[in-house]
């Protein structure tokens, strides 16, 4: 007999859980396209998504997932022979790196593996050899889904100023923006992408890329294309100008709903606490699985790793074993290992980002307790307890 007879539980690293409410909101007829309501619903996006990233500069809109995002941010700032260094912690950040390359970029990589957050320091060595300055951009992730390091955005700006590089500093921010702390501005990044499927809570299909000054000025040499030119997005004379073309209504619906959830009724600040309250959770229970056993935390120091995914790793196949109970058996899916070649059978993920509370966290942990239980892996005790004792602890 099969306990797996309710609403399937999505414990991946995005998409992530979506709000009833986003999803009502979504569940409309579309509207017109050329006037009314919806005109002015997309202007009120642009000063809330400023507010997410914490920043007073320019956010281009694009009917794309986070690789269109990618492909943007690339297009508009960089040409075909010019060299970037890419930081990469996991999986995403050689995906940015192939991406630039496909476009004739030189790319050199720093590469801090599967278990470490980038070194400032080596960051600062690089761009110091660069003595002609020929490295237009530096580019990492806040953090990567595959590993979950989170990388420190503000030291490896410092690294850049202390290098006295002229750079584009650019980040990824598809896995942390409104799960995570990030201050665009205060920060000094000058590019940063992000989604809406994850801390924005709304189903894949638009994607955003924030520039300032500095970036918009690199745009002056590039060649990005009708598509992916910010330009046309940002300075419009008529509505389709924003998307090049036709709005996705219904994600706009949706992502304004989201929107309202994020800052005007639980506040920026208060969900980047509960992201953080919620990891501690699932990192406690982790802590009590791995007690004896060969379950641990893919990223073993508490700083660096973030609030949003968690890749456990375990003994030989255990991961693969527990992955398929969880689905089939538990309600609950937990995200697959991306970066481990040579043994992924050995890693799952937890996501714990996005529209969460107690009972989905928990939830969570205990289909994964139960699925070690069931599939006789050896794992620590008290695990839930460890959780509810970690939530109950910690103050708001």
């Amino acid at each position: 007999m099969s306990l797996n007879f309710g609403r399937q539980f999505l414990a991946i690293p995005g998409p992530s859980v979506f709000p009833d409410r986003v999803l009502n909101a979504m569940h409309q007829p579309t509207t017109n396209i050329y006037g009314g309501d919806l005109i002015g619903m997309t202007e009120t996006l642009f000063p809330d998504l400023r507010k997410v990233a914490r920043t007073e500069h320019e956010v281009a809109i694009y009917i794309a997932n986070g690789h269109g995002a990618w492909e943007a941010s690339l297009r508009n700032t960089l040409v075909a022979g010019d060299k970037v260094l890419v930081i990469t912690t996991g999986k995403f950040g050689p995906g940015w790196a192939a991406m630039a390359e496909t476009h004739g970029i030189d790319v050199q990589i720093l590469d801090f593996g599967m278990q470490g957050d980038a070194d400032p320091d080596q960051l600062e060595a690089a761009l110091r050899e660069d003595v002609n300055g020929e490295i237009k951009a530096v580019l990492t992730v806040q953090t990567d889904t595959a590993s979950s390091v989170k990388n420190d955005i503000p030291a490896l700006r410092k690294a850049i100023d202390a290098a006295n590089h002229d750079a584009l500093f650019m980040v990824d921010c598809i896995a942390s923006l409104a799960c995570d702390r990030f201050e665009m501005d205060a920060w000094g990044v000058d590019l940063m992408v992000a989604g809406c499927q994850k801390g924005l809570m709304t189903p894949p299909g638009i994607s955003f890329v924030y520039f300032n000054p500095k970036a918009r000025k690199a745009r002056e040499r590039a060649n990005p294309g009708q598509y992916f030119d910010w330009n046309l997005r940002i300075d419009v004379e008529i509505y389709y100008q924003y998307f090049c073309g036709t709005c996705p209504t219904q994600h706009i619906f949706g992502l304004r709903e989201a929107l309202d959830m994020l800052l005007n009724e639980e506040g920026l600040e208060a969900a980047w606490n509960r992201h953080e309250r919620l990891a501690n959770a699932v990192w406690a229970a982790i802590d009590a699985w791995g007690d004896g056993t060969s379950i641990c935390h893919n990223i073993a120091d508490p700083a660096i790793r973030s609030v949003a995914v968690s890749t456990v790793n375990t003994g030989v196949g255990e991961a693969a074993k527990l992955r398929q109970w969880a689905e089939f058996e538990g309600g609950t899916t937990l995200g697959v290992p991306l970066g481990f070649d040579v043994d992924p059978d050995n890693h799952f993920r937890i996501g714990h980002m996005g529209h969460l509370n107690i009972p989905m966290i928990l939830g969570t942990l205990g289909a994964i307790d139960t699925g070690f239980k069931s599939l006789n892996i050896p794992h620590g005790d008290n695990a839930l307890a460890a959780a509810a004792s970690s939530l109950s602890q910690t103050k708001a």
